[in-house]
């Protein structure tokens, strides 16, 4: 189904082609959406100033490439995208884009404009040969609400055209605390990529987790209790599929765990419990030169730098309990960062759901040019527009979604916890649509299906309920059914008898 919206996204887009053929601006314009429909998903990551957008990117990437310091190329929008070769490009405002060098310190990637000003930077892409951005271009913005209004101005133009769809697919959206800011700017977000078509395609993270405890060793379990305070926000339940803790600086070190690190996170670990403590009582103590400690304090700093005090003691933890590899460490640390649940939502919202958001994106920006550019034939472009939002059932199951959670669908809170979950928005897979264990066999999901198909069919059927509420019920029970199809078994071969 998400195959035949994406074909018909590509018919849509070859009559607009057809159409504003004498348009060399509209032919541009629509060869871009072309492009785009068949790129990997475009995923921005956005924020408040300092909320750790470009350490959280090295995370889900697994390598250290977007920069972190305070940087010029921190002040400009960066694509990471996926490329056989190392390659960094500049895309100006005017001109012809240029290639820059590409260079590491420490391990790093080194963006260096080349005398450029960031005044006249469009973009950065980074092309890079990383298994995580196979799947999704990553998308960097400088920090909102930046004490530079023009550094600021750049993210929110990138992300909230005024008439056109945002160059983002979808986004991930991080914050320390729930200002009235971050609910703005997802608003504003919702109302110019998704306003028209009516879909949520934002991820919210709570990043700095483990600053949500003050570094303890239990910092994540608060951060999750908050996370789960905001989850349950009506004002931001509206505008994000989830919320999740993630302690990004962790996340990234455990990512890109080196060797020379594990030995002094090992040689920290062994160290006698008071020792260790008076070690760990603040930054500037854990950097000091201590008689008989190997790891030297410029290498204690790096760590520091790369794990935080609270990766630090996590570390001594898990290390002391038994682990005594490198790679089992990266591991678990990552997991404990949040990280993992992060990605298994980027794979079961973004990556399951990539051939709608894209196709969506391309509707929205034929949409778009019908509006600045109308033309004769727009008539039948506009039919051909709403015959693939009507009949495509992923793009109305987003739409319903966010019904759903703007409060917009009339049902009990039970009923409309049920639907959100069968339309996908706990994850598309059968599994997490009805709510069962991971593994679930064709049978136990079959049944599930049926008795939730029975369960709508009859909240249709009820006589008091209103029009508004047996629309709900078709959408939601043809997701059922689509369900029962998947999991049925597929038909054999046909049996030939010879005649005699």
């Amino acid at each position: 189904m998400s195959r035949a919206t994406r074909l018909s996204a590509d018919r849509l887009l070859d009559r607009a082609l057809q159409v504003y053929a004498g348009d060399p601006v509209a032919v541009a314009r629509l060869e871009g959406h072309r492009r785009r429909l068949h790129e990997p998903l475009r995923v921005a990551v956005a924020g408040m100033v300092k909320a750790g957008k470009s350490t959280l990117i090295n995370a889900i990437i697994g390598e250290e490439i977007a920069p972190t310091d305070a940087g010029e190329s921190t002040r400009v929008v960066t694509w990471y995208r996926y490329g056989l070769n190392p390659r960094v490009t500049l895309i100006a405002r005017e001109g012809e884009p240029r290639g820059l060098p590409v260079r590491r310190r420490e391990g790093r990637l080194v963006l260096d404009l080349a005398g450029v000003p960031v005044e006249e930077v469009r973009h950065l892409i980074v092309d890079w040969p990383a298994a995580g951005l196979r799947n999704l271009t990553l998308i960097d913005t400088p920090g909102i609400g930046s004490l530079s209004q023009e550094v600021s101005a750049r993210s929110v133009t990138f992300l909230t055209p005024e008439d056109a769809p945002s160059e983002a697919d979808a986004i991930v959206y991080l914050l320390r605390h729930l200002h009235a800011t971050d609910l703005r700017f997802l608003e504003s977000f919702r109302d110019v990529e998704a306003g028209r078509s009516g879909t949520v395609n934002a991820i919210a993270v709570l990043s700095r987790a483990d600053e949500v405890g003050s570094g303890r060793i239990d910092a994540l379990v608060s951060a999750r209790t908050v996370a789960e305070r905001y989850r349950h926000d009506e004002g931001l339940r509206s505008l994000a599929l989830d919320v999740v803790p993630v302690a990004g600086l962790l996340a990234q070190g455990a990512r890109t765990l080196r060797q020379a690190e594990y030995a002094a996170l090992a040689e920290i670990a062994a160290l006698d419990r008071d020792e260790r403590e008076r070690l760990l009582v603040s930054a500037d103590r854990f950097v000091r030169p201590v008689e008989g400690l190997r790891a030297a304090p410029e290498l204690r700093r790096a760590v520091l730098e790369r794990f935080g005090l609270f990766g630090i003691r996590l570390a001594s933890v898990l290390l002391r309990n038994g682990i005594t590899e490198p790679t089992p460490l990266a591991r678990e640390l990552a997991r404990r960062s949040g990280l993992d649940p992060l990605l298994r939502i980027l794979a079961d919202q973004f990556s399951a759901r990539a051939e709608q958001l894209k196709a969506r994106t391309a509707v929205l920006g034929v949409e778009a040019l019908l509006r600045e550019r109308p033309v004769p034939e727009a008539g039948e472009l506009t039919a051909e527009i709403e015959r693939i939002t009507s009949s495509a059932h992923e793009l109305t199951e987003l739409r319903l979604l966010a019904a759903l959670r703007t409060g917009a669908a009339p049902l009990p809170d039970e009923a409309r916890a049920d639907a959100e979950r069968l339309v996908g928005g706990s994850g598309v897979v059968p599994y997490q649509r009805l709510g069962l264990r991971e593994g679930a066999s064709e049978q136990e999901i079959t049944e599930a299906a049926t008795a939730a198909l029975a369960r709508w069919r009859r909240r249709a059927e009820n006589p008091l309920s209103d029009r508004l509420t047996v629309e709900v019920c078709r959408i939601v029970s043809r997701s059922c059914e689509a369900i029962i199809a998947s999991s049925a078994p597929a038909p054999g071969p046909a049996l030939v008898v010879a005649a005699d």
